[in-house]
């Protein structure tokens, strides 16, 4: 058997790129369009229908940009429509959810100390999850709060808290807030696909059909992607904090993952108010701040965890005749930072809140060793423990022979 392990690793590395360019895809376009929208500038020479105008310059040459109110008199022969920025965004992010959290379910996805739950169960409640945000979500945005947006958007937090706080009850750290970001992206993809692209599309079919649109179409979808701005940048922290484990592995991290929220929507706030007034509100990123020193407190507050016993497939390392020693050069070389009360001065907790003080965790975590310090020489960074490179051996033999998988 050839080794699948690094073939799945480089898989999930290839998903990963593409989900991170096709991402900045989408959220360019959403950045670029809202302060189009918002900069538009508006007088008495326009031609009919039209809302606004803006003249940009980039690349060295001069832009004329027109918005419809609605739509042009005439339909155009060319229409660039922007919607596989998203599609291909939610996507790539499910595939990286499936690849990483679903087929490692046991290891990502699920801890024991938290709900012992096998992983069909898992996943099973994180594709409910995701498909319950978006019929709630979109429930509430054609129901009559709808039509008063901050009552929406204060409902609509609520929401987001309460989800933090129950995929804490459920899954990992790590998974929790992953799940954040997948159910965040959910329902700004969905927007895309169920509202924003239909709507252009019946107002195409209008237009071809030689009547006049429905203006209602284009509020709908305006007021979508709006709250698709608002929430692209803590989707994008999300997307970061399963390399920070204060953000995720810690006592309050749901709160912490609401303080997340606001502060994203304050920072597009400062933004779309200048892009449309001219005026900085710099409170903004004065009350942004105290916020993120809120999130630097509420860190400080480490999760409390109970002993889970070891999974069969952990089981099956730790009856490994190679264990005892690798068991030894783990903790030695290790679990001076990877323990629930690090030794190495300056590291608080341990990295990506991945444990290796005890056999149980070394066998739980024998993939990541394997591949971070066996097959590589990530781990320990720097070799500041001087792991050898016989350890590093035995430490693909050890996983090999429990695998069955040879080294390519």
């Amino acid at each position: 058997m050839t080794d699948f392990t690094l073939f799945w690793e480089w898989l999930a590395f290839a998903v990963r790129w593409t989900h991170v360019i096709v991402g900045i895809a989408w959220i360019g376009s959403s950045f670029y369009f809202i302060a189009l929208d918002l900069g538009l500038r508006r007088h008495d020479n326009l031609p009919a229908g039209v809302q606004g105008e803006e003249w940009q310059v980039h690349g060295g040459g001069f832009y004329h940009i027109n918005k419809y109110m609605v739509a042009p008199p005439n339909l155009p022969e060319h229409l660039v429509w922007f919607k596989w920025e998203s599609y291909t965004t939610w996507l790539t992010g499910f595939a990286m959810l499936a690849i990483v959290y679903y087929a490692g379910a046991d290891l990502f996805l699920i801890d024991r100390t938290v709900l012992d739950v096998g992983a069909p169960v898992a996943i099973a409640i994180s594709l409910a999850s995701l498909a319950l945000g978006w019929v709630l979500y979109d429930l509430l945005c054609k129901s009559p709060l709808g039509k008063s947006q901050n009552g929406l958007m204060l409902v609509l937090f609520v929401i987001l808290l309460a989800m933090a706080w129950g995929y804490t009850q459920v899954f990992t750290g790590r998974a929790a807030f992953l799940h954040m970001g997948a159910f965040t992206a959910t329902i700004m993809s969905a927007n895309v696909f169920f509202i924003i692209i239909p709507n252009q599309k019946k107002i195409v079919a209008s237009m071809k059909a030689g009547e006049a649109p429905d203006p209602a179409l284009g509020k709908q979808s305006k007021q979508r992607s709006v709250h698709n701005n608002y929430l692209t940048l803590p989707v994008l922290f999300f997307m970061l904090s399963n390399h920070y484990p204060l953000a995720f592995a810690t006592q309050y991290s749901w709160a912490i993952a609401g303080l997340i929220f606001l502060i994203g929507a304050l920072i597009r706030h400062f933004f779309n108010t200048m892009h449309a007034t001219g005026q900085r509100p710099y409170w903004t990123f004065a009350l942004a701040l105290i916020l993120f020193l809120g999130t630097i407190w509420l860190s400080s507050y480490p999760r409390t965890t109970e002993s889970a016993l070891a999974s069969t497939a952990a089981q099956a390392f730790m009856a490994d005749p190679h264990f005892e020693q690798v068991s030894s050069a783990v903790q030695g070389r290790c679990a001076m930072c990877h323990a629930a009360q690090p030794g190495y001065a300056g590291v608080p907790i341990a990295p990506r809140d991945v444990r290796l003080d005890t056999p149980e965790l070394i066998a739980e975590h024998a993939r990541e060793i394997y591949l971070q310090a066996g097959r590589s020489h990530a781990m320990p960074p720097g070799n500041v423990s001087m792991m050898t490179d016989a350890e590093r051996a035995l430490l693909v033999t050890w996983y090999q022979s429990v695998t069955g998988e040879q080294s390519l």
